[in-house]
């Protein structure tokens, strides 16, 4: 970790208190509940455990204001684990919009660069602008394909999150299964589909953090090499989330991913610049894929998980960092926005 990205050692965690904000959804099943309270008391544990002084908000319905009434702005910093507003589907954004308006400094990205993420038509347009390399693409509000000819092509939700809408039946092979995919999309998601040229490569979730200079994590590649078929060659949301599916369980991840110099060079440059295109802040996660020596943007994750068995706190490690610590370099990167603890940075 650079030492620009940290707050000089004398000042002490302990000076620094901090609200952990996280969501439960009342409709959620007992055991998403409870798996949720488990993640972020281990979060908590690790933060008092460091020496910042720490207290667990959980946010179970839209009064966020109501919630953090008994805590001054001047003396916390927020570490937003929301994921949205109970019961309001891509809400992450709101959840910062009403942070913003309270006054409170908090880790992480703002509501623009959060309300961004979920658009993925704005993200390919500034990607693009910035010649970042991402997949060829074309949004349709409509089944007529005439203008794409690029296969294979994948087909996503245009404004969903963890791989939602995603697939083996997304990634097509000719025209008569892109019509009949973008179809399932409009109907299923009532939002246009996005058509990407489907990168059959290496993938790679890469970690991002810092703000005025930037630490790449160590890669972790996401290894298909047992499936053999192209079309299962994907993180979908059953590898992300149900465990015993297909995916979750065959999917292996490789921590750190085997790249030689070159590849570990470009493939920092392509995240780095993507952070920075994309306004992320503090931390941040890149879906990346390579082919013919060419790094491809995949997503970009502003909000990224960082339980201890995601991918972030993994590659942390892998770099030397422990959990605790992890959380704490968040926790002073936002810090130096803050308008008492910046002072005494």
């Amino acid at each position: 970790m650079k030492e620009d990205d940290t707050v000089p050692l004398d000042v002490a965690p302990a000076k620094i208190p901090v609200v952990l904000l996280y969501n439960v959804n009342p409709e959620w099943t007992q055991s998403e509940k409870d798996e949720v309270i488990r993640l972020s008391t281990e979060l908590h544990d690790a933060l008092a455990g460091i020496g910042h002084p720490t207290v667990s908000v959980p946010i179970m319905d839209d009064d966020i204001a109501g919630h953090l009434r008994p805590f001054d702005p001047d003396k916390y910093i927020i570490f937003n684990w929301c994921e949205g507003l109970p019961g309001v589907e891509n809400s992450e954004s709101l959840v910062i919009k009403k942070l913003e308006m309270l006054g409170y400094t908090f880790t992480g990205a703002n509501s623009e660069a959060l309300a961004l993420a979920y658009d993925k038509y704005r993200v390919k347009v500034i990607l693009d602008k910035a010649r970042i390399p991402t997949p060829a693409w074309q949004i349709f509000n409509s089944p007529d394909i005439r203008d794409w000819k690029t296969f294979p092509a994948i087909v996503k939700p245009q404004n969903e999150h963890c791989s939602a809408g995603i697939t083996p039946e997304s990634v097509v092979m000719n025209q008569p299964d892109l019509k009949n995919r973008i179809s399932f999309i409009l109907n299923q998601y009532s939002q246009p589909a996005l058509v990407e040229d489907f990168i059959d490569g290496r993938e790679f979730h890469v970690s991002v953090w810092g703000n005025d200079q930037l630490t790449v994590l160590p890669a972790a590649e996401m290894d298909f090499s047992s499936f053999g078929n192209m079309k299962d060659r994907l993180c979908t949301y059953d590898a992300k989330f149900i465990p015993g599916s297909q995916h979750y369980e065959k999917i292996e991840t490789l921590l750190p991913a085997p790249l030689t110099n070159d590849e570990k060079k470009a493939l920092e440059e392509a995240c780095g610049n993507a952070y920075r295109a994309t306004g992320c802040r503090d931390y941040a996660r890149m879906d990346i894929r390579l082919r013919d020596n060419i790094f491809y943007v995949l997503d970009v994750n502003p909000n990224a998980d960082i339980s201890s068995d995601a991918s972030m706190a993994c590659a942390a490690e892998i770099a030397g960092i422990s959990y605790a610590q992890m959380g704490s370099i968040i926790v002073r990167m936002a810090a130096r926005r803050h308008p008492v603890f910046g002072k005494l940075l």
